[in-house]
């Protein structure tokens, strides 16, 4: 299965002793998806040996499949992506290094978002793969003045990806471009001009963690 190119190429809890991504201005970000769970344990495993990364992310996800995200400097990210892939052999379905991913993206991977209290246009970005769920709101964040509100990957989504981002119409009108131009034409998104008080309440309150 073809990969993401690496230049532009497509757990939770802190590991002791390695470095974590705090105090890091655009910390490297790795994701690397894998066929079977079994599997994907190894891949982590092995990742985590390789190079000094944070894992954000361990865990299986719809249908059958395991996930791992982690971050870090470059130079310990590729690394480690490396060890991951020469783990996960023929089971390897996709792969992903941002070199300097957006600085609320890693938070958002943590479940935490930053939501404004007058929330203003809100596009919602659906995604067939979790590294295209990953990739296009980095995308997004980098292109306009938008807030990231939700996410959630993979787990009974059968394996899908979506987030939501908010800011005023014309910046979410562009990222919401940008998104699809790198999440590809089976992206399903909207957009909702001027949502409705209550429509936001239940939103937000059944997009609180990420997983």
């Amino acid at each position: 299965m073809e990969l993401h190119p690496r230049a532009a190429l497509h757990a939770r809890g802190q590991l002791p002793d390695r470095l974590t991504a705090e105090g890091l201005e655009a910390p490297a970000l790795g994701m690397l998806e894998v066929t079977g769970i079994a599997r994907g344990m190894v891949v982590c495993d092995a990742l985590v040996k390789r190079a000094a990364v944070e894992v954000l992310r361990s865990a299986p996800v719809d249908p059958g499949k395991y996930n791992v995200i982690f971050c870090g400097q470059v130079a310990e990210v590729e690394e480690a992506l490396e060890a991951g892939e020469q783990a996960a052999g023929d089971m390897l379905m996709d792969g992903l290094l941002l070199p300097r991913a957006h600085e609320a993206l890693v938070p958002a991977l943590r479940g935490s978002f930053r939501r404004p209290e007058d929330m203003g246009a809100v596009a919602i970005i659906e995604t067939h793969t979790l590294a295209r769920t990953v990739e296009s709101l980095d995308k997004a964040l980098k292109t306009a003045k938008v807030d990231v509100i939700g996410m959630r990957l993979g787990r009974r989504l059968g394996g899908k990806g979506f987030y939501v981002i908010t800011g005023d119409l014309h910046d979410v009108e562009a990222s919401l471009e940008a998104a699809r131009l790198v999440a590809g034409e089976d992206t399903l998104t909207e957009l909702i001009p001027r949502p409705h008080p209550d429509f936001v309440e239940s939103a937000l309150r059944e997009l609180g963690p990420t997983y």
